[in-house]
């Protein structure tokens, strides 16, 4: 069965031997994630390298900042509560002198609700400017302290809170002290993304997990929540507390990979340290879109279920590109070892199956997405709060 000379049987070696460079199977992985990149950028979601896309295939928890990335990030005062003794113009004056270099939307709906132009000379008497991060501002203006944020910074300071201040669930309050004076109150309402629906929707469909960190209070956690159906949120948390939730669902998760979405500049500390840091960049600061592994670039939540469709999808054609080398690998040699094959046979199974495995990574390129079935976003939009 074996017989044959030695110019025989070193044909048959020489053809094994072309048979087995493994051509396709270097060429067809890293070529199948680059066109699952390049597949993504289509649909403005850019991903900085091929381990974040592989990864996104293994996704069994998204955790979610809620303010940019669930809610719209177009905040409005929507009521002002002067203490006695001052007029709502007074306290909206305070409040805007005091954030008028804050870049954090919260300030930029004051300065807005404020509508005057604060130029340089409006701020002569500004002596101290302090951003207490997710808390607040402290500054100092002709000779008075002024607070403005959070009940708790507030607090800190000794200033005590009247009963009025109780928190009515319209939105985020932000309170504010001069001397360690309360002087009154303005609330800030942001409103939910009708994009967020869909995205939870799909990601659970998914069978991917949801859960919500927020900065905000209780009540409008819980309200954000129940709206958008999330398995899972924590209200009240400082960055720091963000990151100790991240890590606490990461040890819980081990059998797959968690992802955060977020969009601020106190995010970035909570991106870089999930196994997938997702940032919406357009109006996410530059530090959460440097630290994030994956941007999308539209603020749309739902590009996140496109993201996994396209890691997956691409996950697929790798695998189908491994078995078509191998396959066709393993019956060619084992044609040529009893002679069955010839040398064109082998130069097929080599660079043929590699040009078929590069024809097929290229359908990742030109991937589409499933958008029409996806769960249709709603409608309506619940008016909830923004934490600072």
């Amino acid at each position: 069965m074996f017989g044959g000379n030695y110019q025989d049987w070193l044909y048959r070696a020489l053809t094994i031997l072309v048979i087995s460079c493994p051509c396709a199977l270097v060429i067809s992985v890293p070529l199948g994630y680059f066109g699952g990149i390049g597949g993504a950028s289509r649909y403005g979601i850019l991903i900085k390298g091929a381990n974040y896309l592989e990864a996104l295939t293994d996704l069994r928890t998204v955790v979610f900042d809620k303010t940019g990335t669930l809610t719209e990030g177009v905040f409005q005062v929507v009521e002002i509560c002067p203490a006695k003794g001052y007029t709502q113009k007074e306290i909206l004056e305070i409040a805007a002198r005091a954030e008028a270099h804050s870049p954090h939307p919260i300030a930029k709906s004051i300065r807005k609700k404020y509508g005057k132009d604060l130029k340089d000379g409006d701020l002569t008497g500004l002596l101290s400017y302090e951003e207490v991060s997710g808390q607040g501002i402290r500054t100092i203006f002709n000779g008075r302290t002024v607070l403005v944020g959070k009940a708790g910074l507030l607090e800190q300071a000794g200033v005590s809170l009247p009963r009025l201040t109780v928190d009515k669930g319209l939105g985020t309050v932000v309170y504010i002290s001069v001397d360690g004076d309360y002087v009154g109150q303005l609330t800030i309402s942001d409103r939910v993304k009708a994009d967020s629906r869909a995205a939870i929707a799909g990601l659970k469909q998914m069978g991917v997990q949801t859960v919500m960190l927020t900065g905000d209070n209780q009540v409008v956690a819980k309200a954000v929540a129940e709206e958008l159906d999330l398995n899972e949120y924590h209200a009240d948390l400082m960055p720091e507390d963000k990151v100790s939730w991240l890590e606490t669902l990461s040890q819980a998760k081990r059998q797959g990979k968690v992802a955060f979405v977020g969009d601020g500049l106190n995010d970035a500390p909570v991106l870089t340290r999930a196994d997938v840091g997702i940032a919406m960049g357009g109006l996410g600061s530059d530090a959460a879109i440097e630290a994030a592994d994956i941007v999308i670039m539209e603020d749309q939540p739902s590009k996140l279920l496109e993201a996994i469709h396209i890691a997956r999808y691409t996950k697929k054609i790798i695998w189908q590109n491994i078995g078509l080398a191998l396959g066709v690998k393993l019956l060619v040699i084992l044609l040529a070892i009893f002679g069955l094959a010839n040398m064109w046979v082998a130069i097929f199974a080599d660079e043929g199956v590699a040009l078929l495995a590069i024809m097929n990574a290229m359908r990742v390129r030109w991937y589409n997405s499933p958008r029409n079935s996806l769960p249709e976003a709603s409608l309506v939009q619940t008016v909830i709060v923004v934490a600072r």
